[in-house]
C-alpha cells in the first residue's frame, strides 16, 4: 500500500486525506504539514489513522513515503518541490501555476530525469487535456474563457492595482484578458486551469485567457477553444464550486482524488 505525505491541510488537502481515510484511495496518509498548526491538527483529528504532523515541509519527503501531494500554494511548490524529487519521492502538484515560471519548470523537469521520479498534474476543473496533448504539434490557437461569481475571485493579486470593485458588478463583466502566464500570476488561486491548458498545448505566452465575473451564476464555467491543422475543438465545462472553498470547483477535487487513486492502484489505466 502506497504511503502519502500531504503538504497543505486546507479544503483540497482535507478532501484528499478524507478520501484516503475512507479507502476511496488505496493508500495510507502517514505524514502531513501545513503552515497553520491549527489546520494540520484539525485534519489529523478527523482521520481514523492519525498521521504524524511534521515541523517543516521539507521533512515530509525525508520520511518513508511514496508520494508527496501538494495542496498549499504556488510558493510551496517553488520552495519544496525540488527537495521532494531529490529525496526520490514522486510528487503531485495542485498549484500548477508555479510551473509557468520557466526556471521552476526546467529545474523540476531536469530533476525528474536525474532522480527518476514523476510529477503528476491532475486535470483539475477542465476536461479534454488528453485531446489537447494529442494535437499540441498541430495547434495554431487555443483559448479559455472562465466565468465565475465575483465572490470566487476576491482576494486575487489582480485587484491590488485594479479599479474594479467586485461588490458593484451587477451583470456579466470581463475583468481580464491576456495570456495564461499573466493570468496565473494575477489570479494564483483562481485560474490553475489556464496553467494546465498551456502546459498541455502551445505554452503560456500563446494561450489566451479571458476571465468573466457574473453575479448571476452559481457555477464556474470554462470554455476552451482550440484550432489547427487537426481541426477544431470546443469544450464547455460547467462546475459547481466546492462547498468548502468557492474558489475551487468540485471537479478539481474529484480530479485530484482520481489522479491519486490511479497512482496508488494496480489496474487498467484509461486515458492519461
Amino acid at each position: 500500500m502506497k504511503k502519502v505525505g500531504l503538504l497543505g491541510c486546507g479544503a483540497i488537502g482535507t478532501q484528499l486525506a478524507l478520501a484516503i481515510d475512507s479507502e476511496k484511495i488505496p493508500a495510507k496518509i502517514t505524514h502531513i504539514y501545513d503552515k497553520s498548526k491549527d489546520a494540520s491538527s484539525k485534519l489529523a483529528k478527523q482521520l481514523s489513522h492519525e498521521p504524524i504532523i511534521v515541523e517543516n515541509p521539507h521533512l515530509l519527503s525525508s520520511n518513508p513515503v511514496d508520494i508527496i501531494v501538494e495542496a498549499a500554494s504556488q510558493d510551496a511548490v517553488k520552495d519544496v518541490a525540488l527537495s521532494v524529487l531529490q529525496n526520490k519521492k514522486d510528487l503531485m502538484i495542485m498549484s500548477v501555476g508555479a510551473l509557468l515560471d520557466e526556471s521552476v519548470y526546467e529545474i523540476l523537469s531536469d530533476a525528474c530525469k536525474d532522480f527518476k521520479k514523476t510529477i503528476y498534474l491532475p486535470s483539475g476543473a477542465i476536461a479534454g487535456l488528453d485531446a489537447i496533448k494529442s494535437v499540441r504539434n498541430e495547434l495554431d490557437s487555443i483559448s479559455i474563457t472562465t466565468t465565475k461569481h465575483p465572490r470566487s475571485l476576491k482576494g486575487a493579486k489582480f485587484f491590488e492595482t485594479s479599479d474594479i470593485n467586485l461588490d458593484t458588478i451587477e451583470a456579466k463583466t470581463i475583468i481580464f484578458q491576456g495570456t495564461a502566464k499573466e493570468a496565473v500570476f494575477l489570479f494564483p488561486a483562481n485560474i490553475n486551469v489556464a496553467a494546465l491548458l498551456s502546459l498541455s498545448g502551445i505554452g503560456s505566452e500563446k494561450t489566451s485567457v479571458k476571465i468573466v465575473a457574473d453575479p448571476n451564476t452559481d457555477k464556474n464555467t470554462h470554455t476552451i477553444e482550440a484550432a489547427g491543422s487537426f481541426g477544431k475543438m470546443t469544450l464547455v465545462i460547467e462546475n459547481y464550486p466546492d462547498s468548502n472553498n468557492p474558489k475551487t470547483s468540485r471537479l478539481a477535487i474529484l480530479s485530484a482524488i482520481e489522479t491519486l487513486r490511479g497512482y496508488c492502484s494496480e489496474e487498467i489505466k484509461i486515458g492519461t
